[in-house]
């Protein structure tokens, strides 16, 4: 997503447990947490891996929380079924905290996007056949919008590409205003 809006990246994952959200979490602040805690980490790998001294690291964590209760990615089948079931026919929100640092130094900037996403109504027949292709084990709320489950979508409000997994527009944003990182001027001139 980001070379498609011509940010130059290296992808690199950085062992990280997770938290666990509480039943008390609010859902952007929940993202908005995880996503600082994975820089975090990953600020300290690429310090001591060494050669990225000035890089700028970008994380990014995706929620999706249905009436301020969070749904994390399944543990199983029945809890992918479960999930998909309390979207089915309503709306809901997808909270994607993006922490932006500076290796080595100390410019750091965080921000929440928050989208609103419709499903159609979805048929017992719909939700154990999306099940059964294994796509929403891996997936925050047990779907990928821009899928199979793209099938189940009425509407979204909000950014799309937030509900992909990183709302880009708002990235390349808190580039320019914190880092001096302007995409358009990375653009190749034809």
């Amino acid at each position: 997503m980001l070379a498609g809006a011509g940010i130059e990246c290296e992808i690199f994952a950085a062992d990280h447990e997770e938290e666990a959200p509480s039943g008390n979490d609010d859902p952007a602040g929940y993202a908005l947490r995880a996503a600082e805690m994975k820089l975090d980490v990953a600020l300290e790998s690429a310090a001591k891996k060494g050669g990225f001294e000035g890089a700028v690291v970008i994380c990014a964590d995706p929620v999706v929380a249905v009436d301020g209760v969070i749904f994390g990615k399944p543990a199983d089948a029945a809890d992918a079924r479960r999930m998909l079931e309390a979207l089915s026919g309503r709306a809901h929100q997808v909270h994607t905290g993006v922490a932006i640092g500076e290796v080595s130094g100390s410019r750091r900037t965080a921000f929440v996007e928050t989208t609103e996403v419709k499903f159609l109504p979805l048929t017992p027949v719909m939700i154990g056949a999306y099940v059964a292709t294994g796509e929403p084990m891996d997936k925050a709320g047990a779907y990928g919008i821009q899928e199979r489950a793209s099938a189940f979508v009425a509407k979204v409000n909000g950014n799309y590409a937030n509900v992909v997994g990183l709302p880009v527009s708002g990235v390349a944003r808190m580039l320019a205003e914190n880092f001096d990182i302007h995409v358009e001027e990375r653009w190749k001139k034809p």
